[in-house]
Parts: structure tokens; C-alpha cells; sequence
């Protein structure tokens, strides 16, 4: 399971953290859901985060396999849950399309627009790593459009209004 975690100052985001829960491990499903749910919660202990952006769960032809996923997931909300902080949830599709403008994005892809927005300058070893910071990183950008949404008429006027952003 991968996680990251970003700080956001003004209209800037920064890498704090980004890695994985390993699991492979184990074999015991119920002991991987006790690990995500101590794991999940230490990461929020230590980094106090204000909010946690996840994947929603998605259909797949695997029932088992989906069935196992949307646990994990459930147990890392109900660490949140836990120290009450807000959960947003985000589709693949959305967390693609968020960070590369492409919803069917490969995870290559993904993790290679994180590493140059965030100046990241080695990538992890495991791409599940990139994928929880491409959620929280979505959140981010879904924030702003919803903080910023001023109605622009135009690419000229949104650059009057927002010289910070470019580049």
C-alpha cells in the first residue's frame, strides 16, 4: 500500500514523505488489514495531516481481489476516522487525469509527472508509492479549483489574476 504526504503553503505543495505499508509478507489477510490500520495511524501521528485523500475503490474482474482492496481501504479510513480527519475520495480516472490531463494514464506516467512537479529527484522503488502521492496530490489540485473557481473567461485572465502560477 502506498502512501505520500505533501504540505501545502499558499498555492505551493511539497514532498514531506512518500513510500509504501509492505505487505507481501504476510499471508494472513486479517494480520495485512491490523498492519495497514497501525501502520495508517502512525504515519497520521507522526505527520499530523489535516486531511487524507484516498483511491475509491474500483470494479475489476476479480471479485476476491476487489473484495480484499476495498478492506485495506476501509481499514486505512477508519484510521483517519480514528483521529478525525476528513476523507476525500478519488477515482483513478480522476486521480489520472488530476495529475497527467490523461485519465487512462499509466502508473509510469503518473509517477514520472510527480517526480518533475514536485522536484522529486530519485524515483521510489515501488510505484504503488507515487500512487498514494498522486491522490493526495489530486486533492490538492481539486482544492484549488474549488477554492479558485473565479469564473475565467480566458487564459488571458486567469494569468492577470494568477501570475504566481506561471512559469
Amino acid at each position: 500500500m502506498g502512501y505520500g504526504i505533501i504540505h501545502q503553503k499558499d498555492t505551493k505543495i511539497q514532498l514531506i514523505s512518500l513510500g509504501v505499508i509492505q505487505l507481501s509478507k504476510y499471508d494472513n489477510h486479517a494480520l495485512k488489514l491490523k498492519i495497514i490500520f497501525e501502520r495508517t495511524l502512525a504515519l497520521i501521528d507522526e505527520y499530523k495531516p489535516d486531511e487524507l485523500a484516498i483511491e475509491a475503490p474500483f470494479f475489476g474482474k476479480n471479485v476476491q481481489s476487489m473484495l480484499k482492496l476495498g478492506r485495506a481501504q476501509g481499514v486505512a479510513m477508519a484510521s483517519a476516522l480514528y483521529r478525525s480527519i476528513p476523507i476525500y475520495e478519488y477515482s483513478p480516472k480522476k486521480i489520472k487525469q488530476s495529475i497527467t490531463g490523461n485519465g487512462n494514464a499509466s502508473k509510469e506516467q503518473v509517477s514520472a509527472m510527480l517526480l518533475s512537479l514536485l522536484s522529486i529527484k530519485e524515483a521510489p522503488k515501488y510505484l504503488d508509492a507515487t500512487d498514494g502521492l498522486a491522490a493526495a496530490v489530486c486533492h490538492y489540485f481539486q482544492k484549488s479549483l474549488n477554492v479558485n473557481n473565479d469564473g475565467y473567461s480566458g487564459w488571458k485572465q486567469f494569468i492577470s489574476k494568477n501570475p504566481d502560477r506561471i512559469k
